[in-house]
């Protein structure tokens, strides 16, 4: 696989889905990943191993405050994806997110944003699986420097030279067939093969799910190989220490 078969490491994509989580494995020599859902972001991480590279497409690192749309990586990110934006959800301030009502979250966000906005739907119903990476990157440190952040739109937009994919993946809620080929023709160019997608996704997930972990699979690759960088550049990192931060 291009650049990930590259790394020492074990490379990890992942995106949520209905089961929790899915998951592309590629450990050192092999060509082709694991395909595997995860009810727990933990088990995830310890079934990938003590040194493997992890990308998510979660946000990652919670400010107390919010000023403008979003956390700065959502605003970082927007202007390069044209028609694409709807996908970067806006994540509220650190209180909202650990709010355990929407009503709640909606308050908390008010007041934690400048100008005041409340929380969308969409990104209410991220908040379980926010916080449980997020506990797990307050426990333990080492993860840090082996998970990133990464927006899957952004990512196919990196890996087609900063232009955005014309077709979105889905429609009124529905996979869109036209925008999952033109993502698995880029994959296909940066060495995932296009048979893996020939027999679907497995139990739990559906087919964008299965698509976006997979080029998160080769943003984790790149990174292992210094190849990323962060949005914004110069991140800030939140009252835990963890970076607020979106590689690409």
């Amino acid at each position: 696989m291009s650049a990930t078969s590259q790394s020492g490491h074990v490379l990890v994509g992942v995106d949520g889905c209905r089961a929790g989580w899915i998951a592309l494995i590629l450990r050192p020599g092999e060509t082709r990943p694991q395909v595997r859902t995860y009810e727990r972001f933990a088990d995830l991480v310890g079934e990938s191993g003590p040194s493997a590279m992890i990308a998510v497409d979660m946000p990652i690192g919670l400010p107390d405050r919010i000023t403008g749309p979003g956390r700065g990586p959502e605003q970082a990110i927007r202007p390069y994806l044209g028609a694409r934006q709807s996908s970067v959800f806006s994540i509220p301030a650190r209180a909202a997110v650990e709010a355990e009502t929407y009503r709640e979250a909606c308050e908390l966000a008010l007041k934690c944003s400048d100008p005041p906005r409340k929380v969308s739907k969409q990104a209410f119903h991220l908040f379980g699986k926010i916080r449980e990476i997020d506990r797990l990157l307050q426990d333990d440190k080492g993860l840090r420097d082996r998970l990133i952040e990464s927006h899957p739109e952004f990512a196919f937009c990196r890996l087609n030279n900063m232009v955005s994919m014309t077709t979105p993946k889905k429609i009124r809620g529905a996979v869109n067939p036209e925008g999952i080929a033109e993502r698995i023709e880029l994959l296909s160019l940066h060495g995932i093969e296009r048979d893996m997608f020939a027999g679907g996704p497995p139990r739990g997930a559906a087919m964008d799910d299965l698509v976006d972990a997979s080029v998160n699979l080769l943003m984790a690759g790149r990174h292992a190989a210094g190849l990323t960088q962060p949005f914004p550049s110069g991140p800030m990192r939140d009252r835990y220490g963890i970076l607020i931060a979106i590689h690409g």
